[in-house]
């Protein structure tokens, strides 16, 4: 038994709750997760105990909750999650809610006032207009050079909007022309709001990962992206970590910004990277734990246990270095994406990606054989969670058969 007084991790239906569960786990913390019954993290050897998600406000059920656990610390992983837990006190029946506050989340999870943040902190950001009821659209459409890109300046404020009008929520759009954009602004008339335009960045993916405690960066950490799905940007499947002597400046920015916010606990921020001409653009803040969590936790940063371990125990020991070199993939979507870029390129939105099937299908392979890689879900020290997502997929593809 564990001296260690017990976490809540809440949202453990992904590799990013598992993670959470594994690192605190491993320092010998009891978890209590909360997620669906079929959740990947409820199958982790480090899951002491299990509590089916209810369909309430997280407000009505996580106080009996932490009574019945004697938690005393909360960690949690979506937005919508955070958002709710932003409104609760920061130490609620002795719990630390180990999550963002109300007003440095606002800034994080609105695009707009994140790139006025980075610009005054000398971030570099895409040229980026947001339009309103009173632009002329086609004018404004004209001047811009493209491909462009449309994403939502606050995602979670805009969702309920977009699901009312019976609209898809599209995370980042690919505007190849002035058609396309007026096509886009059309679209959203119903709503009165339409999603910020950037100029498209070229480059790879870079995220910087921090610790911010008191002000001071504690722990950080960064990986390149080498794949992700859907191909043309979205999720990691595959990234690297990166040795910490290379983007260094930019790291000095990123640590910059998050202080500047009044930032608390572990954030990413991400750039697209150009290596022609080394520039950096921001890309957004990822105010939670980040798709590619399990790259850290195979490397040795411990963003979880570096919340817990300050919080709960007042240990503010310098965290380890991490490890550099190690890669991570998510099999499923990496999966996916090889079997679009073989068989379906033309529904590739980015006009810019080049498909060289042979190289794709020779890196998808190779990464198997390396002992550089590791994965997001599939762990020899932790196996139940792989089988229990096979398991999943299986009975997904019975269903799918009848």
């Amino acid at each position: 038994m564990s001296d260690l007084p017990p976490a809540i991790v809440l949202g453990v239906d992904s590799p990013i709750g598992l993670t959470v569960v594994r690192e605190l786990g491993e320092q010998h913390v009891p978890v209590h997760a909360v997620g669906s019954p079929r959740a990947i993290g409820r199958a982790s050897r480090y899951c002491r105990e299990f509590t089916e998600r209810p369909r309430t406000p997280i407000g009505d059920w996580i106080a009996d909750l932490i009574k019945a656990s004697g938690a005393r610390a909360l960690l949690a992983v979506s937005e919508s999650d955070l958002i709710q837990l932003a409104a609760l006190p920061a130490v609620l029946e002795g719990c630390a809610i180990l999550t963002p506050r109300t007003e440095p989340l606002g800034v994080v999870l609105d695009k707009a006032e994140t790139l006025r943040r980075a610009a005054a902190v000398g971030i570099d950001t895409p040229p980026t207009w947001q339009p309103l009821a009173e632009d002329d659209f086609a004018a404004r459409a004209n001047s811009l050079s493209y491909p462009a890109v449309a994403k939502w300046a606050d995602p979670p404020s805009v969702l309920p909007l977009i699901e009312r009008a019976g609209l898809d929520f599209v995370k980042a759009e690919f505007l190849q022309d002035a058609d396309a954009v007026l096509a886009m602004t059309r679209r959203y008339v119903p709503l009165g709001q339409w999603p910020l335009v950037q100029s498209y960045c070229p480059g790879v993916g870079i995220g910087q990962m921090i610790f911010m405690d008191r002000g001071e960066a504690v722990l950080h950490f960064q990986h390149r992206r080498l794949r992700e799905w859907p191909p043309e940007g979205g999720t990691s499947t595959c990234c690297v970590a990166e040795p910490l002597d290379r983007h260094a400046g930019q790291m000095q920015r990123s640590m910059a910004l998050l202080g500047s916010i009044g930032w608390q606990g572990p954030a990413m921020v991400e750039y697209r990277y150009d290596a022609r001409t080394e520039k950096y653009w921001l890309m957004e803040i990822n105010g939670r734990f980040w798709g590619s969590l399990p790259l850290a936790w195979h490397c040795r940063a411990h963003f979880a246990w570096e919340s817990y371990r300050r919080a709960v125990l007042g240990d503010e020991r310098p965290a380890q270095p991490p490890l550099a070199g190690r890669r991570a993939r998510y099999v499923v979507p990496d999966t996916r994406r090889l079997l679009r870029v073989l068989f379906a390129p033309r529904a590739i939105a980015d006009p810019t990606f080049q498909v060289r099937r042979g190289r794709e299908l020779l890196a998808y392979a190779g990464g198997f054989l390396t002992s550089r890689e590791r994965y997001y879900v599939g762990s020899l020290r932790d196996p139940g969670p792989l089988c229990r997502d096979v398991l999943s997929m299986a009975r997904k593809a019975l269903r799918l058969g009848d």
